[in-house]
């Protein structure tokens, strides 16, 4: 009986140990197992894909797979950001996505997801103000002259689409100086300031490392800064919040987002992985002679990340309101 008992015993073990078996990889697999792919909501040579760019590059050394960038632009940045929302939750599909997602809860009433559902921040990456640039043949060189100006003529003031950071800042532009302005929207912030460089639109809010060098060369006119204080990149930018007040300070951000359900294992690998890399001293050298600045250590977090984007949601959420801000029929 006992020999029955224990013959019966090691079949049970034998097939416990081969479900086991059978079961483990899936949970063993270390990520990443395969390539992952960073959706990016805007075409190609914008910031928002700059920082995808470098992020990808420096992900692929650190965790030993390769990430790629995928540019899905169009719908007001929707059809990327559902792209991610709907993808499987094991980390392979990835969001770098900036203000304009925060934004869009407010803008569109139909959303097919649920932003604040559906996604996971994983890390705010970096940030940088926005520079209030002009064409050079401008008349204004100044901004109190520029501003005075506006009060009498409606400029053509080109954003890479509504609801993307450029555009809620002209929104909040004309909002708190009282002034008209004529919006004209582009698929993107590259396109709008190849157009601006062309003359065809009067005025833009670009990224410090996207007009630093057209500024200092004359290409472009530098006129506000979205700053407290004035910027060495821009020496002879004024400071839009000491000129109109504080509702004119705005940061551009970046974050990395994941599908909602990722396991945390995955989320808080990325979110190490993602620190390590904004901590790098040839990565902040780089940043800071662009105006790019990483986001503080207490900032870095998952948990800080969720509740930096649910303070945005509640900005965003007023600018629209009060602007009256309505995206395009889709």
């Amino acid at each position: 009986m006992t020999r029955v008992v224990g013959v019966a015993a090691t079949l049970l073990t034998i097939a416990a140990v081969g479900a086991l078996g059978a079961v483990a990889p899936g949970f063993a697999q270390p990520y990443p197992s395969r390539t992952v792919t960073i959706i990016v909501p805007y075409p190609a040579g914008g910031p928002t894909d700059e920082v995808a760019r470098v992020l990808a590059a420096a992900l692929s050394e650190k965790l030993g797979q390769s990430f790629i960038v995928q540019n899905i632009s169009g719908g007001g940045t929707i059809i990327a950001t559902e792209r991610v929302a709907r993808a499987p939750a094991d980390g392979h599909t990835l969001l770098l996505h900036n203000l304009q997602i925060a934004a869009n809860i407010s803008l569109y009433t139909n959303l097919p997801f649920d932003t604040e559902k559906d996604l996971a921040p994983v890390a705010f990456i970096n940030h940088n103000p926005l520079v209030l640039v002009g064409r050079k043949t401008l008349e204004p060189n100044r901004l109190h002259e520029l501003i005075g100006y506006m009060k009498s003529n409606v400029l053509k003031f080109a954003h890479p689409g509504v609801g993307a950071t450029g555009h809620l800042a002209t929104s909040l532009l004309a909002q708190v100086a009282k002034v008209g302005i004529d919006y004209i929207p582009y698929r993107g912030a590259a396109p709008a300031m190849v157009d601006l460089l062309g003359g065809h639109v009067d005025l833009f809010f670009a990224t410090p490392q996207s007009a630093v060098q057209q500024v200092a060369t004359g290409e472009i006119k530098g006129y506000g800064i979205t700053t407290r204080e004035t910027s060495p990149l821009f020496p002879n930018v004024a400071s839009l919040v000491h000129e109109l007040g504080p509702k004119l300070e705005i940061l551009y951000w970046h974050a990395l987002f994941v599908p909602a359900g990722t396991p945390d294992a995955i989320v808080e690998k990325l979110n190490a992985a993602v620190r390590e890399i904004i901590s790098d001293p040839p990565m902040l050298k780089a940043w800071a002679n662009t105006g790019v600045a990483p986001y503080p250590e207490d900032e870095r977090s998952t948990a800080a990340a969720r509740a930096l984007l649910k303070r945005e949601i509640v900005r965003w959420a007023e600018v629209v309101r009060i602007n009256n801000i309505r995206p395009p029929m889709r």
